[in-house]
């Protein structure tokens, strides 16, 4: 069984975000000690790491907690997750290919910097006019 602050360092979760996700219902079967406080076992901490990763995914704590729902019905439950994350990796698909096109602009005008200092690449900017030729 481990602390909260054990499973703080274990999942890498600030401490008041992890009990932020218990209060929320979000890490059920919660056991306590004999003093009241919350204990976790390597299921808890397995569970919090996946919803580390559902968050990272951009479900919202109501979806996190949807799934979290959806979970405990089981089986007949499936077809609701698996569409859920569908979703989900549909958006993070987009958002990889943005993120792409960001690098991509960025190594462009790297290059084209590196060209100007070198003397290579005449400097031009779409926001100061262009020098007479």
């Amino acid at each position: 069984m481990y602390t909260m602050k054990q499973t703080c360092e274990a999942t890498g979760l600030a401490y008041e975000t992890l009990k932020f996700y218990c209060n929320a219902g979000l890490v059920p079967n919660l056991k306590r000690d004999a003093n009241n406080r919350r204990v976790f076992d390597d299921r808890n901490i397995t569970w919090i790491k996946g919803l580390l990763c559902l968050h990272r995914c951009g479900l919202s704590i109501e979806e996190m907690r949807r799934y979290t729902e959806l979970c405990f019905e089981g089986e007949p439950s499936i077809p609701e997750r698996k569409q859920m994350l569908a979703d989900k990796r549909a958006r993070l698909v987009e958002q990889l290919a943005e993120i792409r096109d960001s690098i991509d602009f960025i190594d462009a005008k790297q290059r084209f910097y590196d060209g100007v200092l070198s003397g290579d690449i005449p400097y031009t900017s779409v926001l100061t006019p262009h020098p007479p030729r």
